[in-house]
């Protein structure tokens, strides 16, 4: 499904845009960088509550459609200055992990 579809369904903020013509392969929830980097597949939508630049790199190196910010987490400005010169989407969700990765399985496998 198109990223840009991905977000206005599931009502995300967006902070640092790309490509929403991207397609979205599946979702990611996990807060270990390493778990991210060893299982994370190129096109998913990664969920955390990081918040350090470190996220920007590996979602960078995984290729991954994204990262969502939940329970508002939102990153510091020099997270979404870099993401934006990385081409890294970023977006926040008010909404905790669990209920983000619900509606994105929801919507991915009606």
């Amino acid at each position: 499904m198109e990223l840009g579809r991905v977000v206005s369904e599931l009502g995300l903020e967006p902070l640092a845009t790309g490509d929403l013509t991207r397609d979205v392969q599946g979702g990611y929830a996990c807060d270990l960088l390493s778990d991210v980097l060893a299982h994370a597949e190129a096109g998913d939508l990664w969920i955390t509550h990081q918040r350090h630049l470190n996220v920007v790199a590996v979602a960078k190196l995984r290729d991954l459609a994204g990262v969502i910010f939940a329970r508002g987490n939102r990153p510091s400005p020099d997270v979404v200055a870099r993401a934006a010169q990385e081409g890294v989407n970023l977006f926040l969700s008010s909404e905790p992990a669990f209920e983000v990765a619900g509606r994105l399985h929801r919507l991915l496998h009606p």
